[in-house]
């Protein structure tokens, strides 16, 4: 097949496990290559017109077939340009209930796949993306023929994927982030069992599809050791796979719980910020955003340590595509959960980060997930109300701070709040005196070898500042 010998072609790092196809970049463009191995299942997918519905009902992203010179090699059939997901985000990056979405996706295209003679013969979390409180499938090529009477094929992974992590999050808390971000195959099923509960029997979905799970599993792994017989895999009807789908449905929805009561999930309704100082700071961000953006477009802004979202939406709203981060999980589920409801939601996907310990690169080569940084940099970001957190908290120079946020983006606008400021007093009462360089002097001294002061915004009915910044 004749290929476009001037463009420069990449193969995504995360892509390399399907057999049918592979996405890549030539010349900054999404590609996804089928190859002549995949032909015969593709063909008899696109037939069914399900692809064509779940993406008319915005449950998968949309493709157009391109010219074949596009391709990336000789084993191409055919190539599709996918619709570009705004930001690759990762599971150990979502709250509860964005992993209950993309749970529930997951099991709505298997159902609605098995009703025309297909199956999902992928379920990996990694094939899900989210934004503006939707989650949206991303993997064409996991959909194929099914076999009547084939049981579910990725029912291991989904159960790894979606309900262990699930299930450890309702009644053993954030070790499931931990564990997520450790198996990137999704957390295997024994060392689920391991951490859950007694409790966790009283719920039947959870004894079925996690504990009798996992028993069953090992033996078979025993079984195998040994050199014994595969047995025969069940036969199961078009029925049973929809049965088998609603009883997963049911356990997911069971295992999703509002996270309360955390650190920050209220803390935008209980700030030392007078409603005067409220407006000035709002005032402040869209000015600054106005300022940044006569140097260049703002199409993607990150706001670090975003909370529920107040000032994301004020990006949002500029016309920004903005990331929202926060290390508290109570403020970025209810921050979905609000933009989820939203019959029109704003162009914002709140993540879970924890800005001192970012996302790192994870998986074959370091490159397989990326981190944090490298999905950037951002056209802006926003860091408000968390430098003092970084400097005093964390112990970490204003410097520093400085050039990690021009790594992360060309521009920004930074809040730096002072030492007497009650949330910074608070900081400091047990060490008086500490901190001598935290003050203005010091944060324009240590952002000016980073970044070029374009603006200065006194917050009104306060002592803070925000400081309106472009890399150099």
């Amino acid at each position: 097949m004749h290929r476009a010998p001037q463009a420069i072609a990449a193969p995504d790092p995360g892509s390399f496990r399907d057999p049918s196809g592979v996405v890549y970049r030539r010349d900054g463009v999404l590609y996804r290559q089928i190859h002549h191995a995949g032909r015969a299942d593709w063909e008899a997918v696109a037939a069914t017109g399900l692809l064509d519905c779940l993406i008319e009902d915005g449950l998968l992203v949309g493709h157009r077939q391109v010219d074949p010179e596009h391709a990336l090699d000789d084993r191409a059939w055919t190539v599709l340009a996918p619709e570009p997901v705004p930001f690759v985000s990762y599971p150990y990056e979502w709250s509860v209930r964005q992993l209950v979405d993309a749970a529930l996706l997951t099991l709505t295209l298997q159902e609605r796949a098995v009703r025309v003679g297909l199956t999902l013969r992928d379920a990996s979390a990694y094939n899900v993306q989210l934004h503006a409180g939707r989650a949206r499938f991303i993997d064409t090529l996991s959909f194929g023929p099914r076999d009547e009477g084939a049981p579910w094929v990725a029912y291991g992974q989904f159960c790894r994927h979606f309900l262990a992590p699930l299930a450890m999050y309702r009644f053993c808390g954030t070790v499931a982030r931990a564990m997520l971000r450790t198996h990137i195959d999704g957390v295997p099923l024994d060392e689920a069992v391991r951490v859950l509960p007694m409790r966790s029997w009283l719920q039947g979905g959870l004894v079925t599809h996690i504990h009798l799970h996992a028993r069953a599993t090992t033996r078979y792994a025993a079984s195998a050791q040994g050199g014994a017989a595969p047995a025969r895999a069940p036969t199961v009807s078009t029925t049973g796979m929809l049965g088998l789908v609603d009883s997963l449905r049911r356990t997911v929805l069971a295992c999703d719980r509002e996270v309360r009561h955390t650190e920050w999930a209220n803390y935008t309704a209980h700030t030392n910020y007078s409603d005067a100082a409220g407006r000035s700071k709002i005032d402040a961000v869209r000015q600054g955003l106005t300022t940044l953006a006569v140097r260049g477009p703002l199409e993607r802004v990150w706001d670090l340590g975003a909370n529920t979202g107040t000032f994301a939406r004020v990006a949002a709203a500029h016309g920004a595509t903005v990331v929202a981060l926060d290390i508290d999980e109570g403020a970025v589920d209810t921050h979905w959960r609000a933009l989820a409801s939203t019959e029109d939601p704003p162009s914002v996907l709140p993540l879970v980060q924890d800005l001192r310990n970012p996302s790192a690169a994870l998986g074959w080569a370091h490159q397989e997930r990326a981190a944090l940084a490298d999905r950037g940099p951002a056209d802006a970001i926003l860091a408000l109300a968390l430098v003092h957190h970084l400097a005093i908290s964390n112990h970490t120079p204003l410097e520093r701070i400085a050039r990690w946020f021009a790594q992360l983006g060309r521009g920004a606008i930074v809040e730096m709040v002072p030492h007497g400021d009650s949330q910074v007093k608070r900081l400091l009462a047990t060490r008086p005196g500490a901190f001598p360089d935290y003050t203005f002097e010091g944060f324009e001294r240590a952002f000016g070898q980073h970044f070029q002061i374009l603006e200065r915004h006194p917050v009104a009915d306060s002592e803070r500042v925000i400081y309106v910044l472009a890399a150099t």
